[in-house]
């Protein structure tokens, strides 16, 4: 595999319990209310929890998917991927493997939340079909500014 920017590449596989720590390292750096380790192997349960990790090859986690699955539908719980690795199609694999596994699994379709002012990964869910079903004023908080909306976007498997 090449990656743009000279990038190492790297492969998905199905998230583990042991990835808990991994998970809450990566969780920290793109959030302002991070899980910890422990939160994130509470929730792995596979009868209804579901979640693709991207790892760098011969080396760590560099971001990863988690969704929850219930009555023929998905909602991501959340999506990272490591700072400097962002834009360089990490984000993009992750959701690709996570929406066709969560396909297989018999959701038809897939929610999640974005902060209204979240971009580049607002760009990445249009790019994969999600669209703005609702949302939830005030939601987000961002240290003393104003708070957020948080998007409700759907797609369809």
């Amino acid at each position: 595999m090449i990656w743009p920017f000279g990038r190492a590449p790297f492969f998905t596989r199905a998230l583990q319990r042991q990835d808990g720590k991994a998970c809450a390292r990566l969780h920290k750096n793109g959030f302002a209310h991070p899980w910890s380790a422990a939160e994130f192997e509470a929730l792995f349960d596979p009868a209804s929890v579901a979640g693709e990790a991207a790892i760098v090859t011969g080396g760590g986690m560099i971001g990863f998917v988690l969704s929850r699955r219930a009555a023929g539908e998905a909602e991501i719980l959340t999506v990272v991927v490591q700072p400097n690795r962002r834009r360089d199609g990490v984000g993009l694999e992750l959701m690709k493997a996570h929406l066709g596994r969560l396909g297989s699994l018999g959701a038809g379709s897939v929610f999640l939340e974005v902060d209204e002012n979240n971009s580049a990964a607002r760009a990445l869910y249009s790019r994969l079909g999600f669209e703005q079903v609702g949302a939830r004023t005030a939601y987000y908080r961002h240290g003393d500014g104003p708070k957020s909306a948080a998007l409700i976007l759907r797609c369809l498997l």
